[in-house]
């Protein structure tokens, strides 16, 4: 029979992910375009003891759990949280979800109707466009450069259209991996207050940052979250967005949300009709882990740091490659992504037809925005890939853009 689909979700069946991932099962593909961590740091062997020690206790263990999520892996997110990063919380306002993309949807359905206008970073995760676009929303995109978002073309966006929300990772964004100065921090959040308009702050990646003397402590004093800087005015003009994904294992599926009491329960409302809850054996597994003797999460964190930062390094010397000679980019100081604009009149979307024959992929610009703005950019993942793989990859992108160039 023929499926008459929703509006919204007819963009989704022919998704730039779903392609790359059945062509990357062929042999020896090599994706740059994805987002995950290397699988070489996860930590096997103590989750492995940490899944034994759970289902070594009682059956309950297997039962439902609080929709919530487990209260002890949100006691020990609420108090390493403030520890390391200055954000006060309590159990109550923690909803654990199955990673930021649900988190994401949750907020997205709770709070936005079809046509409310919802303002993004230019360019922004692919992830929460296709959340907004499925909700109705309408996206508009807001001008960034190297210190984050610019508050004065913010400032003009909220003047015209009034929007209800700002989606914004001011720490290692998906996909430029800029971060946000203190400045720029402090100037978005006071316009956001000014004109009432709720941030959803994604930190997916904050924990990623480089630079050998740059302690989780050092780097939240300098670079705080805006969730912190707004509680020190006791506001709720921020929901924070936390996720273990990128550095523990995406497969736990645990992420977190922490904001107004109100947010928290209307999301928990949403989330028990989609799925009851995220995993509670997932998250025990997690918290026993966390809480173990034989890890330790901040040595962890640091040597997640000090490899991808090598592996942004050699990617970052590739670059030096005749066919990238044209090419542009500002390194980024910690997450997973090189944002690179190509060289004029070539386009993502052209340019990766080219390199899928070649058996390397990559993420185009264009499914980053909203409109037409970055289909000149391209988006590569440098913690995945191992050297061996980050030397073919690029050098294959570097053929093919040469080849482009040498025809024009």
């Amino acid at each position: 029979m023929e499926f008459s689909f929703a509006s919204h979700s007819s963009r989704l069946l022919s998704s730039h992910a779903s392609r790359t991932n059945r062509v990357r099962r062929q042999g020896s593909f090599i994706s740059l375009a994805e987002e995950l961590p290397a699988e070489e740091f996860f930590p096997i062997k103590r989750l492995g003891e940490a899944a034994h020690a759970v289902f070594s206790s009682d059956p309950s263990v297997l039962q439902y759990g609080e929709p919530e999520g487990f209260l002890p892996l949100r006691s020990w997110i609420r108090k390493d949280w403030e520890m390391r990063k200055g954000i006060r919380t309590t159990e109550e306002r923690i909803l654990l979800t199955s990673g930021t993309q649900q988190t994401i949807d949750l907020v997205t359905r709770l709070l936005v109707d079809s046509g409310d206008t919802v303002v993004v970073e230019n360019p922004t995760s692919p992830g929460c466009l296709q959340v907004l676009q499925m909700q109705g929303a309408v996206i508009l995109p807001v001008f960034t450069d190297t210190e984050g978002i610019v508050p004065e073309h913010l400032e003009e966006q909220f003047q015209k259209h009034r929007p209800k929300l700002l989606f914004a990772a001011p720490s290692f964004s998906n996909p430029t991996g800029i971060l946000w100065t203190l400045r720029r921090r402090k100037a978005v959040l006071d316009l956001c207050r000014k004109y009432s308009v709720l941030i959803i702050e994604d930190d997916s990646y904050g924990e990623l940052h480089f630079g050998a003397d740059d302690s989780a402590n050092s780097f939240s004093e300098r670079y705080p979250a805006l969730y912190a800087i707004d509680q020190e005015d006791d506001g709720n003009h921020v929901l924070y967005i936390g996720s273990f994904s990128k550095t523990i294992a995406p497969a736990l599926r645990t992420g977190w949300a922490t904001g107004d009491k109100r947010l928290i329960q209307g999301m928990s409302s949403l989330k028990q009709m989609a799925d009851w809850q995220s995993s509670p054996i997932n998250q025990q597994i997690l918290y026993q882990l966390l809480g173990s003797t034989s890890f330790n999460w901040n040595e962890h964190l640091a040597l997640l740091n000090r490899e991808y930062e090598v592996r942004l390094k050699l990617m970052l010397e590739l670059l030096k490659r005749p066919g990238f000679k044209h090419v542009k980019y500002d390194p980024p100081a910690g997450g997973m992504y090189l944002w690179i604009e190509l060289p004029p009149g070539l386009g993502s979307e052209t340019l990766l037809k080219a390199v899928l024959h070649k058996g390397v992929a990559f993420l185009p610009g264009a499914r980053c925005s909203p409109g037409k703005q970055t289909e000149h950019f391209i988006r590569l993942n440098f913690s995945r890939p191992g050297r061996e793989e980050l030397l073919l990859g690029m050098n294959l992108i570097s053929e093919a853009i040469s080849e482009f160039t040498a025809r024009s």
